[in-house]
């Protein structure tokens, strides 16, 4: 669907494959245009958690997920390359 099997999202988010392929249903979630992506991962505090939404340059043109490891946080960020065109 994405890239990602549902059942790979349930075990990262820990909710239901089903959920997750009703959520994409009902917002209409559709595939990206460009599937070449680079995911990465970092293991923060809540502090670096919230030094590092804090930085918008982090964010910009890349997607995340952040889920809680115990007293951390998992950040699961992913950029989306743009293919070149001459």
């Amino acid at each position: 669907m994405f890239g990602v099997p549902l059942r790979e999202i349930e075990r990262i988010l820990r909710i239901s494959h089903v959920s997750v392929m009703t959520w994409v249903k009902k917002y209409n979630i559709k595939a990206p245009d460009n599937y070449e992506y680079h995911p990465t991962y970092q293991v923060l505090t809540h502090m670096e958690l919230m030094d590092f939404f804090s930085v918008k340059e982090k964010l910009k043109s890349s997607g995340c997920i952040v889920t809680e490891l115990g007293y951390k946080f998992m950040v699961i960020k992913w950029e989306r390359f743009k293919k070149n065109r001459l």
